[in-house]
């Protein structure tokens, strides 16, 4: 499903990588180089996708005619070979929830829902906010690692209150009946009430250490 080969231009060295992924119900093939996606196969579309910024714009479209119709080809591989590694191997992923940005009541900010060290693939992703179905969030592409599992990410856009609960929950055929959720609460911090005692107990002792060394230097001036 995955293979990689180091090209070296110049000074350089490029880690460049395809990979092709597929299950019962969903199928991917991507491109990339040292990491980031440059084109995918848009199976639902009959197309393929480049995914660079526009500033990229050394890269030349046409250098990826064709790869659309050879992906056709290899998910016809992939599935040939599914079965026999669905009773190889299978491992459950490993769920993470965080914020993008630090977090502030009514301030827009993304939640994301980090999946990894699944195989094979689908895992099926559900939100929640305060027990509520959301619907609201998007999904990554699948994303190999080094080991031949895979991870994904998941991202729901929020304007946090404090109390809001959400929740991300992940099933996968290794935990059959037994779905990871992963729970985020917004709960932001109030500014304590350290620095200011302290703050007010440096400023007594300063103040307390003036009045005793005035004390003794006016005793001093009366012994003479």
């Amino acid at each position: 499903c995955f293979w990689s080969c180091l090209i070296k231009r110049l000074s350089f060295v490029h880690n460049s990588f395809v990979f092709t992924g597929c299950s019962d119900t969903e199928k991917e093939e991507l491109y990339g180089t040292d990491g980031e996606e440059v084109f995918h196969s848009d199976f639902i579309g009959k197309k393929g996708l480049l995914t660079l910024p526009d500033f990229a714009d050394f890269v030349n479209s046409t250098s990826y005619d064709g790869f659309y119709e050879q992906s056709v080809g290899s998910l016809e591989v992939c599935r040939n070979y599914l079965d026999i590694q669905i009773k190889a191997y299978s491992e459950p992923p490993h769920t993470s929830i965080y914020s993008k940005y630090d977090v502030m009541v009514g301030v827009e900010n993304d939640l994301i829902c980090h999946m990894t060290g699944f195989f094979p693939p689908p895992v099926i992703i559900s939100w929640t906010k305060n027990s509520v179905n959301v619907t609201e969030f998007m999904n990554s592409q699948y994303r190999p690692n080094h080991d031949g599992t895979f991870n994904i990410f998941s991202h729901l856009k929020i304007t946090p209150e404090e109390g809001d609960i959400y929740s991300c929950t992940v099933g996968h055929k290794a935990i059959l009946g037994q779905p990871q959720t992963k729970t985020w609460e917004v709960d932001v911090a109030l500014p304590g009430v350290g620095p200011s005692v302290f703050c007010g107990v440096g400023l007594t002792l300063g103040l307390l250490g003036v009045a005793t060394g005035t004390f003794f230097l006016v005793k001093g001036n009366n012994c003479y």
